[in-house]
């Protein structure tokens, strides 16, 4: 029995592909760990997508070859970097980029002197988020090249999953029990566009929910695929919830249109107020980069003017990090990092305002979710709602109940009170979804 510890980076996209790395393992010959110390063999799936997130994944390989363990290294920063990190981290038993997944079973049979591993499948993964919710990946790269993003030079061009093949894996997740699957993609909108047969995202999310699953999240939406059947489809859909998951990305057209970003501030406002039109209900999260090349003091004003009118019920933001190989990397005017960091810090603070402005709105309101969490030290639980996301970055809605739950149940909570990003409620019922 080979004791396997796994360590998954960055995006949910590369947490399917650390799922189905551990489908590849015959349960009868190798056995999942979740400590370093008790694995025969340690498997860093990691990130390259951004400076901080490939010093991340550096350090956690320099971390793990401490233990004198056998070392797998795959994912994105291997798939950029494969000859360098060969060269300065040779302590590595065996490094895997994405271009040899098909190949994975026999490397790690020849690393392990093993057989019987089962070949890199998206059909046979082996879950790691609960057991009530799953990730489901309709199709891989991107074709949209904007000028920060190393995407398209790690995972190829725009790849939609049959639809059949998406259909089938949803089924499995639903005979396993998932009530709730998160549609991830690097483009989720242009799902269907490159396929011969007539399908589109709307036509894949009505597939889905007649499956009967009780929650289908969108996630990465870019702004100019989003319809108007997409739209109205989600106005009126029972399981797919109101959530829109937009990263305009700036809201200078002078900046966005260095970004090679499709699309104006004009036509993002006018997508914002058509969402709100009609689901009047909707939660609009998004994310920015601050400090791409160019980007000057009125650009940044502009930025937070946009964020003060539309009220976002979540904003993330990130420093241009310079990648090597995209289209940004060389061009002039580059913002010096202090710079970058004060004008992150404002519009943090910009959005901090905006959030507990819209969390006490929130006070009276019930909400119906999925009980993710229970704390034993403060006897409360956690909720999901069409309000939060499954990564953890929306904030969290707690709450207090004299019933004992379970996880994975489906209440109604009544939020009581509100914080800077968190709410807070008191359990009002269960929810029978059967």
């Amino acid at each position: 029995m080979i004791k396997v510890g796994l360590i998954s980076l960055g995006c949910s996209k590369n947490l399917v592909d650390s799922e189905i790395i551990l489908g590849m393992l015959n349960a009868s010959k190798f056995k999942c760990v979740n400590t370093i110390e008790e694995s025969d063999v340690i498997i860093v799936n990691t990130c390259g997508f951004i400076e901080d997130a490939k010093a991340e994944s550096i350090e956690n390989i320099l971390d793990v070859i401490k233990y004198g363990k056998k070392v797998v290294v795959t994912g994105c920063l291997v798939e950029r970097y494969l000859e360098e990190l060969k060269q300065s981290i040779p302590e590595v038993d065996l490094w895997v980029p994405i271009r040899d997944y098909s190949h994975l079973n026999e490397k790690l049979e020849q690393l392990l002197n093993a057989n019987d591993i089962e070949q890199f499948n998206p059909f046979v993964r082996l879950l790691s988020t609960p057991n009530y919710m799953a990730y489901l990946r309709i199709s891989e790269g991107c074709n949209n090249c904007c000028a920060y993003c190393a995407i398209p030079l790690i995972r190829g061009k725009f790849r939609s999953r049959p639809f059949d093949d998406i259909l089938i894996e949803a089924k499995d997740l639903k005979n396993k029990g998932i009530k709730e699957i998160a549609v991830i993609s690097q483009d989720t909108t242009r799902y269907g566009s490159d396929l011969k047969e007539k399908k589109d995202i709307v036509s894949l999310l009505k597939a889905l929910e007649d499956i009967g699953f009780y929650s289908i999240r969108l996630l990465y939406l870019y702004p100019d695929e989003i319809s108007d059947e997409l739209i109205d489809y989600i106005a009126n859909s029972k399981a797919v919830k109101p959530y829109f998951d937009i990263p305009f990305q700036h809201a200078s057209n002078k900046v966005l249109k260095n970004m090679y970003r499709r699309g104006t501030v004009e036509e993002y406002q006018n997508l914002i107020n058509k969402i709100r039109e009609k689901i009047p209900h909707a939660v609009i999260r998004t994310t920015y980069i601050v400090g791409f090349a160019s980007e000057d003091d009125e650009d940044f004003n502009q930025l937070v003017n946009f964020t003060k009118l539309n009220h976002f019920d979540h904003m993330g933001a990130f420093k241009y990090s310079r990648e090597d190989g995209t289209a940004g990397y060389k061009m002039p005017n580059q913002v010096k990092e202090g710079i970058k960091e004060l004008r992150l810090a404002k519009i943090m603070e910009v959005q901090k305002k905006i959030s507990y402005q819209n969390n006490k709105k929130r006070i009276g309101e019930v909400m119906e979710g999925i009980v993710t969490f229970y704390n034993s030290s403060s006897n409360t639980y956690e909720l999901r709602s069409y309000w939060n996301a499954p990564d953890d970055i929306d904030g969290k809605i707690s709450f207090v109940s004299k019933d004992k739950l379970e996880i994975g149940d489906i209440v109604k909570v009544k939020i009581t009170n509100a914080f800077v990003y968190d709410l807070f409620g008191e359990f009002i019922s269960k929810v029978n979804i059967d």
